[in-house]
């Protein structure tokens, strides 16, 4: 830290409990009072230093007393300022430093201490020592930046915050990965004495966090407009002081999205919000999409602006195969509704498939084809695990409208869905959570569902689904047994049992229980093999000319179901 003692005059300003003086031989003839402050003074060291007091002084009206009082009202920087102008105008030594020096430039601008009332006044020293000094040092000018706050508009003026910012960006733009990691420490006279880093916060970024957001959105604004400060680090200067002002950005916040109940804080916390939101850079990659989906949460619990919002969903959405379930389910912005913000998610999922806005032309080929392309495969593989994951969760809000549920499945493109089994669970959970169904809306939610796709262990478990429609039960069975044909083998032996109604034996059970938990298949609402055959078998001869012959099935679909159930000419199964 840098000091200056200015004057030659040990202080020997006395005061009281009410009234405070200077030592001098000669009377006090000027009280001037500053607050609740009163100080016997004398005329001449004040006014030929200060053109102010010389204006009010010989605009007071005379008095009959011979001390003639002089009010200095909004006097910045207090008392306390005052003192140190006062002890200048006497000679008495004064310290500056990054601490003071702001309320003292400002005291000084008050009181008109210029060069034109006197040469070497206090205005011409204290700007010598701040562009000398403070504005070369990195925690100066940021401690300095700092007390500008008290005198928002007065050090507007004299050009103080301005100088400091341009001080701080020019220094992390020349060294963006050093800058912050020491500072020097001056002693009175000016020498530097002594140089040490500072342990607890050696990085720009962090130093800057200690700012307050008005402020700091001006240096970080600079310090962008340079352009010599890699985006990656700028992200990192936003996320430490999101995690400075914003404590509670990397927790849930409130999963039912209900803020803070104190206004205040809300609007100051929305502020910072935005602001931060304002500045993130252009490009890419910049900020991870965690950090990015942490602020999405928080503008939803603060209600921040709609273009917040929204610059959030499109740099989040392009960043989506980084994910997780967790980032992106969202707390919801209104009370009544869907327990997560759905919408948002879908935005996020679209603009991550189009990257941009849709083609005029609606030709599927070449829409497939722009989506193909719009990412990598691998990108779009992690992202349609991702989406099915969260329909698995979401599928259990019983207000969530089943439209909402079918867009947010469709917007995955069909190639990256290799394997529909995570899909198949998110429909089961929709349907164990929304047994009101009607048969039309059921069969419109399988549709989005392809059998194919399925794996043995879902197949198997679809086929002894209660809340499954039978066509969907017959044409898992129909596709598990095509392709088993097509691979010149068999029927797996849990699909044997089921369309024999045997008992599973134990040995068909082991693949399946060895599977992780999250990809075990819940017994929950599934009939046992033999009463799910004698179902299909009582239903398939009424529904057999509708369902034996999908668009899509092979050639010759009544040989491959007379291997599944033996049909008499009458239509009616044999038992």
């Amino acid at each position: 830290m840098k000091f200056m003692k200015l004057g030659s005059r040990p202080d020997t300003f006395y005061t009281t409990e009410a009234v405070r003086s200077v030592s001098c031989e000669v009377s006090s003839d000027l009280i001037i009072q500053v607050k609740g402050s009163r100080y016997l003074l004398h005329k001449f060291p004040l006014l030929s230093k200060c053109l102010r007091l010389q204006k009010l002084y010989a605009e007071s009206p005379e008095s009959t007393s011979e001390l003639q009082l002089i009010k200095l009202h909004g006097f910045p920087g207090g008392v306390e300022a005052f003192e140190l102008c006062a002890k200048f105008c006497y000679g008495i030594t004064i310290t500056l430093s990054a601490f003071n020096i702001v309320s003292i430039r400002c005291a000084a601008e008050y009181l008109q201490m210029t060069e034109d009332v006197e040469k070497g006044n206090l205005i011409y020293k204290v700007e010598v020592f701040l562009n000398s000094y403070i504005l070369q040092g990195w925690r100066d000018s940021i401690v300095t930046l700092q007390t500008t706050k008290a005198f928002p508009s007065l050090s507007e003026e004299v050009g103080v915050t301005g100088r400091c910012i341009e001080a701080v960006a020019s220094r992390v733009s020349a060294h963006p990965d050093k800058v912050g990691r020491a500072h020097s420490c001056y002693s009175s006279n000016g020498t530097e004495s002594h140089r040490h880093k500072d342990k607890d916060k050696g990085w720009w970024g962090e130093n800057l966090a200690e700012l307050e957001i008005d402020l700091y959105w001006r240096v970080m604004e600079a310090i962008k407009s340079g352009g010599k400060v890699p985006p990656h680090l700028i992200g990192d200067a936003l996320r430490a002081y999101a995690s400075r002002w914003l404590p509670n950005l990397g927790k849930a916040m409130d999963a039912e999205g209900e803020g803070d109940d104190d206004g205040e804080v809300d609007s100051r916390n929305r502020l910072i919000l935005e602001s931060i939101v304002s500045l993130l850079p252009a490009e890419k990659g910049a900020v991870s999409c965690s950090f990015l989906l942490k602020l999405l949460k928080a503008a939803n619990v603060l209600k921040a602006s709609v273009s917040s919002k929204k610059e959030l969903g499109t740099r989040a959405g392009l960043q989506l195969d980084e994910a997780t379930v967790a980032d992106i389910l969202l707390p919801r912005c209104c009370e009544n509704g869907t327990r997560h913000d759905v919408d948002t998610v879908l935005a996020m999922l679209e603009e991550f498939v189009w990257r941009g806005p849709s083609p005029p032309r609606v030709d599927v080929e070449f829409q497939e084809m722009r989506r193909s392309s719009s990412a990598s495969h691998t990108s779009n593989l992690k992202v349609a695990k991702l989406v099915d994951r969260f329909l698995q969760e979401i599928g259990k809000d019983a207000n969530l409208p089943m439209s909402k549920f079918i867009s947010i499945a469709e917007a995955v493109p069909n190639f990256a869905r290799l394997n529909h089994d995570d899909l198949y669970k998110a429909i089961d959970a929709y349907l164990k959570e929304h047994p009101e169904l009607s048969k039309g809306e059921r069969k419109r939610l399988w549709q989005i569902l392809d059998c194919k796709k399925l794996s043995v262990e879902a197949c198997m478990h679809a086929a002894q689904n209660e809340r499954l429609p039978l066509r969907v039960v017959v044409q898992v069975l129909f596709f598990e047994q095509a392709r088993a044909s097509m691979a010149g083998g068999q029927l797996p032996n849990n699909m044997k049992v089921l369309l024999e109604g045997q008992p599973t034996p134990s040995k068909a059970k082991t693949s399946f229980s060895t599977l992780p938990p999250e990809d075990q298949w819940s017994a929950s609402g599934i009939k046992s093999p033999k009463s799910s055959v004698s179902t299909l078998k009582m239903k398939l001869a009424e529904d057999h000319d509708r369902v034996a012959k999908p668009s899509k099935m092979p050639s010759k679909p009544k040989s491959i179901f007379s291997k599944l159930w033996p049909i008499s000419t009458s239509g009616s199964p044999k038992n």
